[in-house]
């Protein structure tokens, strides 16, 4: 070695020192300026940790099947990835986490998706919820993970990203995701990280022996977790004082490091959060607030380890640490096992004995709850599976009536009345049992441990908290529908507001052109212009009424009804000469032929009528008066009416021969013809209130009204013929 490199190991070596004896200075100033305090209440119930510290932590047998929950934390059910007949790897993420307040899952060893349905999970209630099954396939093979290398350059949301993504989540209480835990909202300044390593509930050592065997692991997380809080001025690590060995053995991995290992006495419940805050800092947290709030955020050590594995390995939550404990097994000890493990495989690799079984607890006696179905899988939070026989724990006498002694309330770490609680949650008091803080209770079970009446006091605070959250889901459900009428509402007004506000234009508009109009016509322009157009529609009148003189509309109904009589004739001839397969359609169009002739007789008929009547003003001519010799108009007129008469004779001659063929049809047939001749109508109408309507003709009123009457009138016809044909049969 050079002595350049000799005097730089040297100088490391200073450096080191001086650093270590810093971090020990400020240790020693911080053991002096810390004390440890008391909360109000608490029990000591007898411990039973020494029946599964007797070995190292140890493993089982894969399972044959892994059922893994959507949802194993606090927060929002996580979307599958997978489907039927998938093949997955360990650490495959199989579900993504919706939501802010969500975790993904992971697969905990390779094999086979099987099912994607709803299996029991562990939950007091005995509630089913969405898992993906897993057939392992034995191999146990890893995929292919990312660590996030050099985090203490990284961006701390590229850190937290990678804490979320492998699905971290509280280990040591109810599972909150951990990257939402460590990234405060509303800006609060956090001076204080504390890592509860308490684990104070009776049976339960998962954190004792993970610390003793796997500190240096804990330590490697506390340094990411400070780093992500940017490094707050105070890291206490709390241990309860009856776990020697892993006092020393954090201890030894936090030397070197401003971390303070902080031993305070046993006593229940110490490791719930709020309690382990008091006793370390003397901060009270506020009713149904966090501890972000009086600056301070508290992680579990489990989880300290698995953001560590996360961060540095890449590795995924797929496992953890679980005592196994109870008399009823042969073997006691804890065990990391895989999440999704069946609980009924985890008992019988321990020699479950159920003569002696007196039931199974998830937890710990105090705060643990009873599963009845053994096939519910490990979850995140299952930190203790718990086989007592009947002699080691007694199933709980009957509850007898409250005698008001007060216990209760001695002994309440939280400083509540749960005597009172008690009678309102009966009473399904709702505002009442806010009103005392329900929702500040740990349900650490020491008021019903204490209780002298049996009375399972924690069963009822959790009844009463489901009520409670679930009406106030309902009140946010209609809260939020009552936003969305009110919104629809007002929308809708203010659609009607501008559509009157369109039609005030509008009118507006009108008035102000008609004024306009009333101006102009004014104007001696206008009034040439309107005389101008008086002498054309005078002259249009003339014209028209030339046009139709009652000579010329009889002579144009005998010229109609002779060419309708020729082409019934034509098509009776091509009926009579035609082949039987043309006939069907031949006798159709004769039937038409036969209506137009129909309609032609009835136009004649009419047009004859007004010919019979002489215009307005017109004299006969006077007996004995001789006509002018010479031509005149008069005379020509004469003359043509002369033609016109003749022709107008023989169609009546022919409207006669119609009006006695119609005679001597039958009832069924002049009504068939009424019909027919009425369906026509009805058509011609239709098609000219629909010209009217697209051409926006002012009498298209008038146009439907009769529409509406000849309606009317083919359908009072079409009923008369259905009666004449029912009584007919």
């Amino acid at each position: 070695m050079s002595q350049v490199d000799e005097r730089q190991s040297a100088s490391e070596r200073r450096a080191a020192r001086e650093a270590q004896l810093i971090a020990s200075e400020q240790a020693r100033d911080l053991s002096r300026e810390l004390k440890i305090n008391d909360f109000h209440g608490g029990i000591h119930p007898p411990e039973n940790k020494h029946q599964s510290t007797g070995e190292p932590i140890g493993t089982i047998p894969l399972a044959e099947d892994l059922i893994v929950p959507l949802n194993q934390h606090i927060g929002g059910t996580a979307i599958p990835l997978v489907k039927l007949g998938d093949l997955v790897l360990k650490g495959q993420k199989i579900a993504e986490a919706d939501g802010p307040v969500s975790c993904p899952v992971h697969a905990p060893s390779s094999g086979k998706v099987v099912a994607i349905e709803p299996f029991s999970v562990p939950h007091p209630s005995g509630m089913v919820a969405d898992c993906i099954q897993i057939r392992t396939d034995g191999r146990d093979e890893w995929c292919a993970l990312t660590p996030l290398e050099g985090y203490a350059n990284r961006d701390i949301d590229e850190v937290l990203e990678q804490i979320r993504d492998c699905g971290i989540a509280g280990m040591g209480g109810a599972g909150f995701p951990t990257a939402v835990k460590l990234n405060p909202r509303g800006g609060a300044v956090i001076d204080t990280l504390i890592i509860n390593g308490t684990e104070c509930e009776p049976y339960i050592t998962a954190d004792d022996m993970l610390m003793r065997e796997r500190a240096a692991e804990i330590i490697g997380g506390v340094e990411i977790l400070a780093h992500l809080l940017d490094q707050p001025e105070r890291v206490l690590i709390g241990i309860e004082d009856n776990k020697p060995e892993a006092i020393a053995a954090m201890k030894q991995a936090a030397e070197g490091t401003r971390f303070h290992v902080v031993v305070f006495p046993t006593k229940y419940p110490s490791g719930g959060e709020k309690q382990l805050i008091e006793i370390l800092t003397g901060r009270e947290v506020p009713n149904e607030g966090l501890p972000a709030h009086v600056g301070i955020v508290c992680q579990n050590v489990g989880t300290a380890r698995a953001v560590f594995r996360a961060v540095t390995l890449g590795e995924p939550l797929v496992n953890r640490i679980t005592t196994v404990v109870g008399e009823s097994l042969r073997h006691q000890r804890n065990i990391e096992v895989p999440l999704g493990t069946p609980i009924r495989h985890v008992l019988e690799q321990h020699g479950l004995d159920r003569k002696r079984l007196q039931r199974i607890i998830i937890g710990g006696p105090m705060m643990g709850y009873t599963i009845e179905d053994e096939n519910a899988p490990v979850v995140k939070t299952t930190n203790c599976i718990l086989a007592p026989t009947y002699e080691e724990l007694p199933p709980p006498p009957p509850a007898q009536a409250c005698i008001r002694c007060g216990l209760c309330a001695e002994v309440c770490p939280a400083s509540l009345l749960p005597q009172q609680l008690y009678w309102y949650a009966r009473a399904e008091d709702r505002e009442k049992l806010q009103a005392y803080n329900l929702f500040d209770c740990i349900e650490c079970g020491a008021c019903s441990y204490v209780c002298p009446s049996s009375i399972p006091l924690v069963q009822y605070y959790r009844a009463a908290k489901g009520d409670i959250r679930e009406a106030r889901r309902e009140k946010e459900k209609a809260d939020r529908a009552r936003e969305r009428f009110e919104y629809r509402k007002l929308r809708l007004e203010k659609a009607e507001q501008e559509k009157e506000a369109k039609r005030l234009a509008r009118k507006k508009a009108a008035e102000e052109a008609r004024k306009k109009r009333e101006q102009d016509a004014s104007s001696p322009e206008a009034k040439a212009a309107k005389e101008e157009s008086d002498v054309v529609a005078a002259a249009l009148a003339r014209v028209k009424a030339k046009q139709a003189t009652p000579e010329q509309q009889l002579a144009r109904a005998q010229r109609t009804l002779t060419s309708a009589e020729h082409r019934v004739e034509r098509m009776q001839s091509k009926l009579n000469e035609a082949e039987e397969a043309q006939k069907p359609q031949l006798e159709a169009q004769l039937k038409t032929a036969e209506l137009k002739l129909k309609e032609a007789r009835e136009k004649l008929a009419e047009a004859e009528k007004l010919a019979a009547v002489p215009p307005a003003g017109e004299k006969p001519a006077a007996a004995g008066v001789e006509p002018s010799s010479e031509p005149s108009v008069t005379e020509d007129k004469l003359t043509v009416a002369g033609a016109s008469s003749s022709a107008a004779g023989a169609a009546i001659e022919k409207a006669k021969a119609a009006a006695a063929a119609r005679a001597s049809m039958s009832p069924q047939e002049k009504l068939a013809t009424e019909i027919d001749a009425l369906q026509k109508r009805v058509a011609k109408a239709e098609a000219r209130l629909a010209k009217a309507r697209e051409e926006d003709d002012p009498n298209t009123g008038a146009f439907e009204t009769a529409l509406e009457k000849m309606q009317s009138k083919l359908q009072d016809k079409l009923a008369q013929q259905q009666e004449q044909n029912g009584s007919g049969e």
